[in-house]
């Protein structure tokens, strides 16, 4: 009976002193970050906007001027929330990029194509870090910059994306 109390007494005094759970709030903030999901390999910057909590869009762009090995990507990318959990939150996205790459060709020509994502992921946030937003995704990727590919992808948070909500 005593052993009783005491478990009882504990469980009541952690659920007074635990904090409350709560979804990271983001509606209307611009989260400004770095992501390297462009087919072409360059670290872009990103941009993202939590339009209400269902909906967010976003933006990327990168470049690079070397002669051998620069190019450059720009993109849109649009969000959709499944679930909110308290510190992470599941979605599916649509991307759709263009990408420029330097000497794809034999004659040292750059080439102009196109990328096209739809993947899966989360975005999660430490607790008592939540303006800073981790992501990884997975899915499918179809791609042109001289041949047509489709391929499936899979990106950590050092790829998918690195936000701060400001």
């Amino acid at each position: 009976m005593l052993l009783n109390n005491c478990f009882f007494l504990i469980l009541l005094l952690l659920t007074m002193l635990s904090t409350p759970c709560l979804s990271t709030e983001k509606d209307g903030r611009l989260g400004l970050g770095t992501t390297n999901q462009l087919a072409t390999d360059l670290p872009a910057i990103s941009l993202k906007l939590q339009k209400s909590p269902s909906l967010a869009v976003g933006a990327l762009f990168g470049f690079d001027t070397s002669d051998n090995t620069g190019g450059w990507g720009t993109g849109l990318k649009i969000y959709r929330n499944f679930f909110d959990e308290p510190q992470l939150t599941f979605y599916g996205s649509l991307l759709a990029a263009l990408l420029n790459k330097k000497n794809v060709t034999q004659s040292g020509d750059s080439k102009t194509g196109f990328q096209l994502d739809l993947t899966m992921g989360t975005e999660f946030h430490f607790a008592g870090l939540e303006s800073l937003g981790f992501s990884f995704e997975f899915g499918l990727s179809f791609e042109k910059i001289t041949d047509f590919v489709v391929k499936t992808v899979g990106h950590s948070f050092f790829t998918a994306g690195i936000h701060f909500y400001f």
